[in-house]
């Protein structure tokens, strides 16, 4: 996986966190960096964390699956971007808001992240360097989960929506790119 590649699945990854952080930047009556800060770091590090687990829990049953690989990738990877494009367009429009609260914050951060987790498993698959495409998934979380929250609190949830499904897409291309460049070998 080529540096680009990263970079994008990181977005891509990162494209559910940012529009729940739009929808909770949305609920502030008045910008709060502390909240924003919040967030992007929980959002951040449990984005980061999960691919890791995925990639520990591939590594282990690597060698019973080396023949398909390829396969498991390209659909993990449909399968995830699918799935935030379905979500993003059968959506409800209602925004409710209530008041940041850890707990809350906390299974939202599980929530937006298992998509990561199946993405570690493709990670293992496709042997790639574990600790920085942890630490860039991390990284661009955080970044785009803090934007995420700007933009809620200065636009609402305009955005959201169409920030799904550019991650959706992005997703399904490189899961695509992973099955020609395979099978094209």
């Amino acid at each position: 996986m080529t540096l680009l590649e990263l970079l994008i699945l990181s977005a891509g990854l990162a494209m559910d966190a940012s529009a729940v952080a739009i929808c909770k930047g949305a609920c502030m009556r008045r910008f709060s960096k502390k909240e924003a800060v919040l967030i992007a770091v929980s959002f951040g590090l449990f984005q980061a964390a999960m691919p890791l687990i995925g990639w520990a829990l591939g590594n282990r049953f690597i060698h019973y699956i080396r023949s398909v690989d390829h396969w498991i990738a390209f659909v993990l990877l449909a399968v995830l971007g699918g799935k935030m494009i379905w979500d993003a367009v059968h959506e409800e429009d209602e925004l409710v808001c209530a008041p940041l609260e850890m707990k809350e914050l906390l299974l939202l951060s599980v929530a937006t992240s298992i998509d990561a987790l199946a993405a570690g498993i493709a990670f293992a698959v496709l042997e790639v360097n574990i600790m920085l495409s942890v630490a860039v998934i991390g990284v661009i979380t955080l970044v785009l989960s803090f934007l995420g929250a700007v933009v809620g609190c200065r636009f609402g949830e305009k955005y959201r929506g169409k920030a799904q499904i550019v991650g959706g897409v992005a997703l399904c291309a490189i899961g695509l790119k992973i099955l020609i460049d395979h099978m094209a070998a």
